[in-house]
């Protein structure tokens, strides 16, 4: 296990791709293209402060796999970013976009600061900054950036601002995650947990689980699992715990969403609600359930715990939530993991949407991009499932599989690897 936490996230997601590659018996000369970026940019931002001195700042910009379309993928603002995390991520994009079917290539980008140390000023300088430093290269025909880790529609809104500065003209869609006021998509803040109660949906018909009454825990009452554990409540579901950053709460017979979101909002923390017990975030993995979320944090679900875990189906809301030797272990035991790059593939998929309604400048119901959402994630779930019945992979490996068939099509119809015989 001391070994897996030194392996540098670039390895990891190669690693991905090889074992994938393998099962398909992927042309070598097109797994070499998918194993490294197109391009890495590297800048200096420096940036004004309140008091009169300039900090520079380090950021990062990985453009993986343009073969599809332009790249896409979020900036996240970390004091740990480094630029072989930067490339890894833009790699999981592309198989993200990918897997979906959207006509994307993975980006990503990071700038090495700490958000909670900087003015509100200092913070838009330093996005506007970032922006100017890479402008020539990004764009709504060329690389897509949207919020990350520490990023939200404020800070895409300076930057999409500096952006038009810049050329000279608006341009909404060279950035999505936007506030509606100025380009944003209607339907985007739910998204990702949408999706994860589709893909939840979709796996539970597959083992022939009914959702009337299924017990779910959901570790992480963030954005995406608060939504999650909604939309599943709302098909039936028995929301049984959830956690966040302080702790977890446990009732048998499912929570009262409605008093879990008030002792939320007027704690600041899910822990305490009248009619619970309290359980920690290690303990909400083990509880009795039929469908467990992780939609907190990576490494969650390792090698000490999976063998201990009680549920029937594993749906990723957070992004490597599973290490590869849970999954081994998992997979052994008949526990469905259904993985992060389709199952919160739902806010990329709503991002796309806003792009689309950019470059129209024609902007559609909340219900329509709901709709939307469901026909791509039901199609892809199919896409998947068909590919993990023909090959002895669990479903994260068949994730992969699509996901490269669709790159390797559109890089050999580019003619970037030469027609052999």
């Amino acid at each position: 296990m001391e070994q897996k936490q030194h392996l540098n996230p670039l390895e990891v997601a190669q690693q991905q791709l090889e074992t994938a590659a393998n099962h398909l018996k992927l042309d070598p000369r097109i797994h070499a293209i998918l194993r490294e970026p197109k391009r890495f940019f590297e800048v200096s931002i420096p940036v004004r402060m309140d008091d009169g001195s300039v900090r520079v700042f380090k950021g990062y910009r990985s453009q993986h796999c343009d073969a599809i379309g332009p790249t896409k993928g979020g900036i996240r603002f970390h004091p740990d970013v480094t630029p072989d995390e930067v490339k890894a991520l833009s790699i999981w994009m592309t198989f993200k976009c990918g897997v979906i079917g959207l006509p994307y290539g993975g980006g990503k980008g990071g700038v090495v600061c700490n958000p909670q140390e900087l003015s509100q000023d200092e913070l838009e300088r330093l996005s506007r900054g970032y922006i100017r430093a890479i402008a020539q290269f990004v764009g709504a025909d060329k690389d897509i950036p949207a919020p990350d880790v520490n990023t939200n529609p404020q800070i895409m809104a300076w930057m999409v601002d500096e952006y038009n500065e810049i050329k000279g003209h608006s341009e909404p869609g060279m950035i999505t995650g936007k506030p509606i006021i100025i380009g944003g998509s209607l339907g985007r803040g739910a998204a990702t947990g949408r999706g994860v109660s589709i893909a939840t949906r979709e796996a539970a018909k597959k083992m022939g689980l009914d959702l009337k009454g299924a017990k779910v825990a959901v570790q992480g009452y963030g954005n995406v699992g608060s939504h999650a554990a909604k939309f599943l409540h709302e098909m039936g579901c028995k929301i049984v715990a959830v956690s966040d950053v302080k702790g977890g709460i446990y009732a048998e017979n499912g929570l009262d969403l409605a008093a879990v979101d008030a002792q939320l909002k007027q704690t600041g923390s899910v822990v305490g609600t009248p009619g619970t017990v309290a359980v920690t975030n290690k303990e909400l993995l083990e509880l009795p359930c039929d469908i467990l979320v992780p939609a907190a944090l990576e490494n969650q679900i390792t090698a000490e715990n999976a063998a201990n875990l009680k549920c029937k189906i594993v749906v990723e809301g957070a992004n490597g939530p599973t290490t590869p030797e849970a999954d081994k272990i998992l997979a052994d035991r008949g526990v469905l993991v259904v993985p992060d790059i389709f199952a919160n593939a739902g806010g990329v998929t709503v991002s796309y949407f806003e792009w689309v309604q950019n470059l129209s400048n024609f902007y559609w119901t909340e219900e329509e991009v709901n709709e939307r959402l469901e026909r791509m994630m039901v199609k892809a779930f199919n896409e998947i499932w068909d590919m993990y019945q023909k090959h002895p992979v669990d479903m994260r490996t068949a994730s992969y599989m699509v996901s490269i068939n669709r790159i390797a099509e559109a890089i050999r119809a580019k003619g970037w690897v030469p027609m052999v015989g």
